[in-house]
């Protein structure tokens, strides 16, 4: 195997493992010992860290290495991404999962927007994302990168869950019965103006710069 893929590989079990290790095991302790404002900067900067780690490594692997899925992945790729950016622009408004002095309340409240279709909007739609690249299979980078993205993502979301349990209690237990882990994906045209037209805009925007920043054409760009 390519060195450079090895180091991309470990560069993401870091990324990857320290967020779940610092999320949920090790959580108490850090805390504990460096309060929660220590506990936050100890854990952005072990994030920023191993992110960049991934960031350099992803950039040193060889960029197109596999066959690639042809039309059929591209189109399957940027359907994926339009529901991901749909429930990531709506998971900013009134997420209880967020680390706010609402999130409580937002949590005994009715769900509403994207919230509809999952109470983990965000990780979900970083999961479709993730998704969307590896149907690509374009290179060996891409394929390790969105692997590792959509463990945190999916089964971080789980995780959270047992975490907001013991940080929320009866709040959260109350947002878990009104709301679903998986997707309903029926709701999503329900979920309102907002998300749909922010998501779209961001749908089309960042496959737009994809080409700029990749060099690659992605979504509807590639036939336009």
């Amino acid at each position: 195997m390519d060195g450079a893929i090895i180091t991309l590989i470990a560069a993401n079990i870091a990324f990857v493992g320290t967020h779940f290790v610092m999320s949920h095991p090790l959580r108490a302790t850090l805390v504990k010992a460096l309060r929660a404002g220590g506990f936050q900067v100890a854990y952005s900067l072990v994030s920023f860290a191993t992110l960049g780690w991934v960031y350099f490594a992803f950039k040193a692997a060889p960029p197109a290495d596999l066959p690639g899925s042809g039309d059929i992945g591209w189109i399957i790729a940027t359907a994926l991404t339009l529901p991901a950016m749909i429930l990531l622009a709506g998971s900013l408004i009134g997420n209880p999962a967020l680390p706010t002095p609402m999130a409580e309340a937002q949590a005994r409240a009715e769900p509403r927007g994207v919230f509809k279709v999952t109470r983990h909007p965000m990780m979900w739609g970083i999961g479709l994302w993730a998704a969307s690249h590896i149907v690509l299979f374009w290179s060996t980078r891409t394929l390790v990168t969105a692997i590792a993205m959509g463990i945190l993502a999916l089964v971080g979301a789980k995780l959270q869950d047992a975490k907001k349990e013991t940080l929320m209690g009866a709040a959260w237990a109350q947002w878990e019965s009104k709301t679903s882990y998986w997707p309903r994906w029926g709701k999503l045209l329900s979920v309102g103006a907002v998300p749909l037209i922010a998501g779209t805009a961001l749908w089309l925007g960042g496959s737009w710069l994809h080409l700029w920043q990749a060099g690659i054409p992605a979504g509807v760009w590639k036939w336009l």
